[in-house]
C-alpha cells in the first residue's frame, strides 16, 4: 500500500538561468483561475483576446498567429514538421545547441538537411548560407535569432531577404528573444517564427506562441503527405483557433490565462521600455562582472541582452559554484551546453528577472563564492 506522501512545497528560487524566468504574482493568480472547458465561450474569448497581443508582440499581421500546446520545442517542431514534406530540402544554420536541434527535427521530418555550421559563440556566416541556398535550392532556410546556448543574437534581414527573393521560406527561432529585444517578423520577411512562454514573456512554461505567413500556410495546405504529427498539425490547429472552433485537443485554460496576464504586463510596460530595461540590466551585469574579474564568452557586437554566458576562470569547478549559489543564496544560474559545457555559466536576465536588485544579488553571490575559492588556494 502506498504511504501517505508529504505536501510538495519547494523553496523559493531566484531564477537567473536560461529559463524559466520569474513569474509575477499577477500571472500566478491568473493561473489559479477556475479551469474552463476547451470550447467554453469564456475560453474561446480568451483565445480571441490573445491573438492581437501576439501579433503585436511578433510585429506581424499574420492571420495564423496562435499558441501551441507545449514548450518552445513544440513550436520548433510545428514549424519544421508542417513546412517540410518528405524529400524537401532545408538549409539550417547551426552555431549552437538549438540550431542543431533544428537539424535533428528536420531530418526526422524526412527532409534532406543541409547544415551550414559556424563555431559556437559566433554569428552565422550569412554569405555561406546564401551560397547554400543558391547551390541547393531548398524549400526553406531556418536559423536561431537568439541562441540560448551561446548568448549570440543573429542578424535576420540579409538572410531572410535573399531567401524570399529566391522563393525560399524563412523560419526563425525567437524562443529567447520575443519580448526582450526587437522581433519584427513582417519587416524582416520571415514566414514562420515561434517562441516560448517561460523566457522574456514571464509566464510558466508549457506554451509556444507561433506565427505563420500566408506563404507558409499555402505550403502547408499543398503538402503531398500528411504532417508527421497529429498534435502539431497546423492545418488542424488553424481550424480550432479560427472561426470553426473544430475540436483538436483539451487545452489548458489556466496556462492560457497566465500567458494572457503576462502579455498584459508586457504591454503595460511597453515594448520599447521593456527592450531598454533588458539592455540596461545586461550592461550593468557586464560592468559588474568586469569588476570581479569575469567576462562574457561572446563578442560585444553580437551579444544578447537577456542571456549572458560568463567565462569560468581557470581552476574553478563551475558546477560547484552553481550548487553553492543555489543552496546558500537560492539563486539558479545555468551551466554551459555542448561546446561550452564546463566553460561557462549562463546568467539569464529575462522578463521579471531582469531587475537592478537581481543583478546586484547574483554579482554579490558570485563575488563571495569566487573569493572563498581564492582563499582556499592561496
Amino acid at each position: 500500500m502506498t504511504t501517505r506522501q508529504p505536501e510538495f512545497a519547494p523553496s523559493p528560487r531566484l531564477l537567473l538561468g536560461p529559463g524559466p524566468s520569474a513569474v509575477p504574482e499577477r500571472v500566478l493568480r491568473a493561473m489559479a483561475s477556475p479551469p474552463l472547458g476547451h470550447l467554453d465561450p469564456q475560453y474561446l474569448e480568451l483565445m480571441d483576446r490573445l491573438r492581437p497581443l501576439l501579433r503585436e508582440l511578433f510585429q506581424s499581421e499574420n492571420e495564423l498567429t496562435l499558441v501551441m500546446p507545449g514548450t518552445g520545442t513544440s513550436g520548433m517542431e510545428a514549424c519544421l514538421l508542417n513546412l517540410l514534406d518528405v524529400g524537401d530540402k532545408a538549409v539550417i544554420g547551426v552555431n549552437g545547441y538549438f540550431g542543431q536541434r533544428m537539424v535533428d527535427i528536420g531530418w526526422r521530418s524526412g527532409a534532406e538537411v543541409i547544415a551550414v555550421e559556424r563555431p559556437w559563440g559566433e554569428t552565422l556566416d550569412e554569405d555561406a548560407i546564401l551560397e547554400a541556398i543558391e547551390d541547393h535550392r531548398p524549400k526553406l532556410v531556418a536559423f536561431v535569432h537568439a541562441e540560448t546556448s551561446t548568448g549570440i543574437r543573429q542578424p535576420v534581414e540579409k538572410i531572410a531577404r535573399a531567401a524570399r527573393d529566391r522563393g525560399v521560406l524563412v523560419v526563425v527561432d525567437c524562443v529567447t528573444s520575443l519580448g526582450g529585444c526587437p522581433v519584427e517578423i513582417d519587416r524582416w520577411g520571415v514566414d514562420a517564427a515561434y517562441s516560448a512562454s517561460q523566457k522574456c514573456l514571464g509566464a510558466p512554461s508549457g506554451l509556444a506562441p507561433i506565427t505563420l505567413s500566408e506563404r507558409a500556410m499555402e505550403a502547408i495546405f499543398s503538402r503531398k503527405t500528411p504532417v508527421r504529427s497529429f498534435y502539431l498539425d497546423l492545418s488542424l490547429l488553424a481550424r480550432y483557433w479560427g472561426r470553426e472552433r473544430v475540436y483538436h485537443h483539451t487545452a489548458s485554460s489556466p496556462l492560457l490565462a497566465a500567458l494572457y496576464e503576462a502579455l498584459r504586463i508586457v504591454f503595460e510596460e511597453g515594448l520599447e521600455a521593456r527592450f531598454e530595461r533588458h539592455q540596461r540590466q545586461h550592461e550593468a551585469l557586464v560592468a559588474g562582472l568586469g569588476e570581479i574579474g569575469l567576462s562574457l564568452t561572446t563578442p560585444t557586437e553580437s551579444r544578447l541582452p537577456m542571456l549572458n554566458p560568463v567565462r569560468v576562470p581557470a581552476g574553478i569547478d563551475e558546477a560547484d559554484v552553481r550548487r553553492e549559489l543555489l543552496t546558500e543564496h537560492g539563486i539558479e544560474i545555468g551551466a554551459g551546453l555542448g561546446e561550452l559545457k564546463g566553460k561557462a555559466w549562463r546568467i539569464g536576465l529575462m522578463g521579471a528577472s531582469a531587475t537592478d536588485n537581481n543583478v546586484m544579488l547574483v554579482l554579490g553571490a558570485l563575488k563571495k563564492s569566487l573569493a572563498r575559492r581564492s582563499l582556499r588556494t592561496a
